[in-house]
């Protein structure tokens, strides 16, 4: 498989979250095509963490499946330990995991579930990214891609735990990014808009028919749209690109 010079992952090991379905599995996908050995991480869903594992083999990506929960420390320490036993340390982290996303008024909500969205988009960003910086600022290069939500661009409601825990993890990008950039290592994040994956089969068609006509695109995105995204802004390509928060939606958010 030939590669841009510009684009070629080669050599560089990438650490997906939640990466065994929807868009995780998806970016995962391209960057081992581009040449990434890519670690899957997933949490309970082992039969299908093995089916995805058993895709990635057959399209000819060097893969390791990697489980455990993203928002607990020693968690993370372990899964960064076998990552490196398997693959080598780790170069290029997608920030991808979340759990489900209800929206409510807030007078339904609990604080126990904003705590959830604050440790899926806050606390595990914070780890993961505390765990791979050493290896990065000793090679002078890194990787670091939040993925983020239109939601918090759109105010969306009800749904103010969602939206102020992303919110917070577009916070955390920006000041990452200029706190390692001396290093050579940049830290962006995708927001995508509403892309129709698994988790929304079973999504009422007139909420999806009155999204769509707010797309100036006049499509879907695809999950394809989001991973051509990841790709550029882990190679070499995007190297001078920081601090950046890329919607991709058809122009959603350009009013």
């Amino acid at each position: 498989m030939n590669h841009s010079p510009s684009f070629s992952l080669q050599n560089r090991v990438a650490f997906v979250t939640g990466s065994t379905t929807g868009l995780g599995k998806a970016m995962a996908l391209a960057l081992g095509k581009a040449g990434a050995r890519v670690a899957l991480n997933y949490q309970n869903n082992t039969a299908r963490a093995e089916a995805t594992f058993a895709e990635f083999e057959a399209a000819g990506v060097s893969a390791a499946l990697i489980q455990g929960d993203v928002t607990e420390e020693t968690e993370v320490e372990r899964m960064m330990s076998e990552t490196t036993e398997s693959l080598g340390p780790v170069d290029i982290l997608v920030l991808n995991a979340t759990p489900a996303q209800p929206q409510k008024p807030i007078e339904e909500y609990e604080w126990a579930f904003y705590q959830q969205m604050l440790d899926f988009f806050i606390k595990s960003p914070f780890l993961l990214s505390r765990a791979c910086l050493p290896h990065m600022k000793a090679q002078r290069w890194g990787r670091i891609i939040n993925i983020g939500s239109e939601a918090f661009t759109r105010g969306v409601s009800p749904f103010t735990a969602y939206v102020a825990a992303k919110g917070g993890q577009n916070g955390f990008n920006r000041s990452l990014a200029t706190e390692v950039a001396p290093w050579g290592i940049t830290v962006n994040m995708i927001s995508p808009g509403w892309i129709p994956v698994e988790r929304h089969q079973n999504d009422p068609e007139e909420q999806k028919e009155s999204y769509l006509n707010l797309i100036p695109m006049a499509r879907w995105g695809l999950p394809e749209d989001v991973s051509g995204a990841a790709v550029f802004l882990a190679s070499d390509a995007a190297a001078f690109i920081t601090a950046q928060n890329i919607h991709i939606n058809g122009g959603v958010t350009v009013h």
